[in-house]
């Protein structure tokens, strides 16, 4: 990182960044890393569209790459916190929590369709780059893990009946992502309602439930 005290600041005011300059920085470049894919992504439109002057980007980050793998981690660890470790109303069945679990998956246009695009961005990184896999894998082990722990207290509760609730909660993975990824590219066959009617249905019949209680 460069020493000293970036100039992010015009005459009169406080040299020095502020706190939230670098989230602020992290949210621009995950926003452009959406928008234009990651190869396009470039330190001096980051630095404008948050504000900053390209000195205080560099301040924080020493590389485009570091930039760029700050920000994917940056994204998927607040998908991770704000969706996997969000606490649930008490009084809900496993079934109700379900089937807000499946809407929080799906690709809905704003900040989850945002996330859907830089998940693709990790998979295709992942896929080419070794030392991208751990960040990946370790998101994944937190859905898997929100996705289990509500099988698990279904079958508790006598609400769903499966004989390996890990097996289901890859299958209801398993789902979402690969109808989630058709609605993401506006397949005509499959919008996001599809997936949610479709995915719904197929993981109530896993849990052997009526698929109604999902859809409806």
């Amino acid at each position: 990182m460069t020493a000293g005290a970036p100039a992010d600041a015009s005459p009169g005011q406080s040299a020095g960044p502020t706190p939230n300059a670098r989230d602020r920085i992290l949210e621009a470049a995950c926003a452009s890393i959406a928008e234009d894919g990651i190869d396009d992504v470039r330190i001096a439109r980051v630095a404008m569209r948050a504000g900053a002057s390209t000195a205080l980007v560099h301040h924080y980050f020493s590389t485009r790459e570091e930039l760029l793998e700050e920000a994917l981690m940056h994204s998927y660890e607040l998908a991770a916190r704000d969706r996997f470790g969000r606490p649930v109303d008490p009084q809900a069945s496993a079934t109700g929590r379900l089937k807000v679990m499946i809407d929080e998956c799906l690709p809905i246009e704003g900040r989850q369709h945002q996330e859907w695009l830089l998940w693709v961005e990790l998979w295709l990184r992942a896929a080419r780059d070794q030392e991208s896999r751990p960040l990946g894998q370790r998101l994944y082990a937190s859905y898997r893990e929100w996705m289990l722990e509500v099988i698990n207290y279904g079958v508790e509760r006598g609400e769903f009946s499966t004989d390996d609730p890990g097996a289901s909660a890859d299958v209801a993975m398993g789902l979402l992502d690969g109808l989630g990824i058709r609605a993401l590219i506006e397949d005509p066959d499959m919008d996001v309602e599809r997936v949610r009617v479709l995915a719904a249905t197929r993981i109530a019949r896993e849990l052997g439930i009526e698929p109604r209680a999902l859809t409806e």
